[in-house]
């Protein structure tokens, strides 16, 4: 059933494409993000979403899905910086950095932190959302989000 309703969005594909170069994009970024838009319609899909509409696609469904994935794109490309190969000072390049020295210096301080701040650290900086360890473990989203805040500023003061 998903795979026949994938199928049905899929041969709409170069609509699906225009839709994006409309919104300003170049083609091949137009392409991306419709791939982003079948991955995330298929997980919906998975998840129970009714994409058609009287035997058809949910087309208003699918323009406002490419908008908002164009929209995220746009916001994230405020916080990128492109710099060109030639302004590159070589200067820049020469930071040797010794990994092994500053890993043992951010275990050491993860050793010396407060058992609960040291765990809440490792929990959430393993790449459990905060709201998601929030309701298993009936802490406030709040208190767990200062800590893990606190405990990564430490950790960036010394580096």
């Amino acid at each position: 059933m998903i795979e026949k309703k994938m199928i049905l969005i899929a041969a709409k594909h170069k609509n699906w494409v225009e839709i994006v170069i409309s919104f300003g994009c170049p083609k091949e970024i137009s392409e991306d993000i419709v791939q982003e838009m079948y991955i995330k319609i298929h997980k919906k899909l998975k998840n129970g979403l009714n994409i058609m509409y009287n035997d058809e696609i949910n087309y208003y469904y699918i323009f406002k899905t490419l908008r908002s994935l164009f929209y995220d794109l746009k916001r994230k490309e405020k916080n990128i910086t492109i710099i060109n190969i030639e302004d590159i000072n070589i200067d820049m390049l020469d930071n040797d950095v010794d990994y092994i020295k500053t890993y043992k210096k951010i275990t050491d301080e993860l050793d010396k932190m407060f058992w609960y701040d040291r765990k809440v650290f490792e929990i959430i900086n393993s790449g459990e959302s905060i709201a998601e360890f929030s309701r298993k473990s009936y802490i406030q989203y709040y208190s767990l989000y200062n800590t893990y805040n606190k405990v990564k500023d430490k950790l960036k003061k010394l580096l």
